[in-house]
């Protein structure tokens, strides 16, 4: 996940495996005790799992040895500061960097003593378990990473914000929220939701905050942790929901041996458990919930990485519409590729890497919790195998759901990438989007995921709308196409990288005609600034989100809890 939310990991990525070769013959000075080791196994498991294994690669490097390479003096600084090593030119350092294509933000909220616990906890694991550090072979010229997409440009386009909200903090550690996702009430008066992936959904109404739903206490095995995206992934009114008050929500569970509507082989360890549910309020008036819910789909992930995180329901459309209540769900591979399970997605027997569309007032699915739509385009294929629920398929993690309804019904989504790119996707019906053989309009393979090469058959699987390179970021951020009163955004796509904060847009016609991806400049006042100033940290951790009723959009960081809205929207001369 270290893509999901890069910066979680790649904390090891770099911070254990880095410095020059020179460093493995200074002395251990990592000091450990059990309970130490005990601590550092938690922080560990929170912050870095998602990322790194002591033993084998993943979407990081491998972290077992590394404590036997540098002292815990450099090791605490790395962590504090990663950046300082590589742009010192240090040999190792710069090597993993142009492997893994990305830079961990410093963790500069971990204390020094919680450094030390995860030090001693590696230190303990590499020495009972006898692992010896990676080995890093520094290549000439590896401080130049290549290029494999068109750079990102600035045209001019520059925006302004203010002050919105700040949602409470749900955490004494950093980040201090984990807001995810924007929902407008469905009575369009104005009320804002705003869910925290800790468990809450917030409730936000003249400019005054409430917890509307908090989801912990009601469900056993809720977890939220380890994994960047884990906890409360998504959630979505029902378009009648002034009739029906009916809201579907996606979450986290420990596993703890319940039948799942897509297992894998008992010789695969389960992770986590993904589920869908329906929630109905006793009264759609009411401003917090009061009601119960039912389950409607549970899915087994191998790794606790790209999960189902965002559902929704086409917007805005009349009862007489077949897509009307039909809702669909978003969820990635499940780590599986990064987890050695290659088999385990990209194909139409696994709903892992897919976009599933479902009708939750139905009953003709397998358990019989919800329907599946006679449209859906895999309903008459006649391989038992198939789950006839999939909409499109071959997706790594698709991160965010919109719909531009301006040219019909358009769905884009946002793909995280491994180590090369960073996608928007147009989401065609019964489309095969490539993971875990493609990346970007490249070849992969799940035995080298670090590096890509040109297909063959450039048109086998759906190219990509728009892309980056990760030389100019690390995740992205899915946005909506804006249609507001600001002339100089409108009918452009409105998005951003994750980590980083770069906030980035492409044009959107009727032809989806392709486009370079620009950025546009936050100004404030006659000054130039960037989210890492405004937020006060340098992992951002960016949301964009768009009232479809009000036409504003909202920008939305973790680190500091932040809403803020966009106010202003010109284009200038570049200096």
């Amino acid at each position: 996940m270290l893509r999901l939310l890069r910066y979680p990991l790649l904390i090891s990525v770099l911070v254990f495996g880095l410095f020059n070769c020179a460093g493995s013959k200074k002395s251990k000075t990592v000091a450990t005790d059990a309970k130490l080791s005990a601590q550092g196994k938690e922080l560990f498991t929170t912050n870095c799992v998602s990322c790194h294994a002591l033993e084998h690669e993943e979407i990081g490097p491998r972290l077992g040895g590394v404590t036997s390479l540098l002292s815990e003096k450099e090791l605490i600084d790395f962590v504090k500061n990663p950046n300082k090593a590589i742009e010192a030119g240090n040999q190792r350092a710069v090597a993993l960097t142009r492997r893994y294509k990305m830079i961990m933000p410093p963790f500069d909220f971990l204390t020094n003593d919680e450094i030390k616990s995860i030090l001693a906890y590696i230190k303990d694991e590499s020495e009972q378990h006898h692992i010896q550090p990676l080995v890093v072979k520094a290549e000439a010229n590896t401080a130049v990473a290549e290029r494999l997409a068109a750079p990102i440009t600035k045209a001019g386009l520059k925006i302004e914000t203010e002050d919105f909200i700040t949602i409470p903090s749900s955490s004494e550690k950093m980040p201090k929220t984990r807001i995810a996702n924007m929902r407008p009430h469905p009575s369009a008066d104005g009320t804002l939701f705003v869910s925290d992936q800790r468990g809450i959904i917030h409730r936000i109404e003249n400019n005054q905050t409430n917890v509307f739903l908090d989801i912990r206490p009601l469900i056993e095995n809720y977890v939220n942790e380890p994994g960047l995206g884990t906890g409360l992934g998504s959630f979505a009114f029902h378009p009648d929901y002034q009739n029906n008050g009916l809201i579907y929500i996606t979450h986290t569970e420990a596993f703890k041996g319940k039948r799942a509507d897509y297992e894998f082989p008992d010789s695969i360890k389960v992770a986590l458990q993904w589920v869908v549910s329906e929630w109905k309020i006793n009264d759609v008036k009411s401003k917090v919930f009061e009601g119960k819910r039912r389950e409607l789909i549970r899915i087994n992930v191998p790794s606790v990485v790209h999960g189902t995180q965002d559902i929704g329901f086409v917007p805005g459309i009349g009862k007489s519409d077949p897509d009307y209540g039909m809702l669909y769900i978003g969820t990635g591979d499940g780590g599986s590729t990064i987890a050695k399970h290659p088999e385990l997605c990209h194909k139409l027997g696994s709903l892992l890497g897919t976009i599933i569309r479902i009708d939750p007032a139905g009953n003709n699915s397998k358990n019989g919790s919800y329907g599946i739509p006679t449209d859906n385009p895999f309903v008459n294929n006649a391989d038992p195998a198939t789950y006839k629920e999939i909409y499109a398929y071959g997706f790594r993690n698709p991160h965010r759901l919109y719909w531009d309804m301006t040219n019909g019904k358009t769905l884009f989504s946002a793909e995280v990438g491994e180590s090369n790119f960073e996608e928007v996707n147009v989401i065609k019906k019964g489309g095969d989007y490539g993971w875990n053989v493609q990346e970007g309009n490249y070849g992969i393979s799940y035995k080298d995921l670090k590096n890509v090469y040109k297909l063959p058959d450039a048109n086998k699987f759906v190219k990509p709308f728009a892309l980056y390179d990760h030389v100019d970021g690390n995740a992205i951020s899915g946005g909506a196409v804006y249609e507001g009163q600001l002339e100089a955004l409108k009918h452009k796509y409105i998005f951003g990288d994750i980590v980083s904060g770069r906030i980035f847009y492409v044009p959107v016609d009727k032809y989806l005609s392709p486009s370079p991806v620009h950025e546009l400049t936050i100004m404030q006042g006659s000054k130039e600034t960037n989210l890492v100033e405004m937020s006060g940290s340098k992992r951002v951790d960016l949301r964009i989100e768009y009232d479809l009723f009000s036409k504003q959009m909202y920008i939305m960081t973790k680190s500091d809890g932040k809403i803020r809205k966009v106010t202003k929207a010109y284009f200038d001369k570049i200096p």
